[in-house]
């Protein structure tokens, strides 16, 4: 007799077995883990914190590596939980940023590095860019839902906010992104 295919996707399937390993201690589930999520974790926290956004998504992964052995849940709540910690080490840096002195303005400023450069040229980069131009809340609602794949529900839990406060949001957001797109192309 022949078994039924999980209802999960494939991508899924894979995550959960690294989810699983990554709890009980196997750090090829946690790689595995980090490679598939870490790109949607920059990309967001490049919309929120900017140029702060690698070392944000460093100490999100430092707090789950941390708090794994507590979480309880499948991937998606994974992925839920994985971006609530990233907003909220995000606001902290965000708050860290609002203490510091300004630097002088007249300072011979460091040129870019190459890298950075390369990457600001990609067609990502542009888009995130794009996003970040939204206000705050429809960039982090645009951000979870279409670029980190977060459901309504769990992008509500993330942000704090009921569900109908995040689609509309989102669609606020994407509308906004649309015209944007018209005057680009047009």
């Amino acid at each position: 007799m022949r078994r039924h295919a999980p209802a999960r996707p494939p991508a899924d399937i894979d995550l959960t077995d690294a989810l699983g390993a990554a709890q009980d201690g196997d750090p090829r589930g946690f790689a595995a883990l980090w490679r598939d999520l870490q790109p949607a974790v920059l990309r967001y926290l490049r919309v929120v914190v900017g140029d702060q956004a690698e070392d944000v998504a460093s100490e999100t992964w430092l707090q789950v590596i941390r708090d794994l052995d507590r979480f309880h849940g499948d991937v998606g709540s994974f992925r839920g939980w994985l971006f609530r910690i990233a907003r909220h080490r995000a606001l902290d840096e965000k708050r860290r940023q609002a203490r510091r002195p300004r630097p002088d303005s007249t300072a011979d400023p460091v040129g870019p590095d190459a890298a950075a450069v390369a990457a600001d040229q990609a067609g990502t980069a542009w888009a995130v860019g794009l996003i970040a131009t939204l206000p705050a809340d429809q960039a982090e609602a645009v951000m979870l839902r279409v670029v980190a794949g977060l459901d309504v529900a769990t992008a509500a839990q993330v942000l704090g906010k009921r569900p109908g406060a995040v689609r509309i949001a989102t669609m606020r957001g994407l509308r906004r992104l649309a015209t944007a797109m018209t005057g680009v192309t047009g």
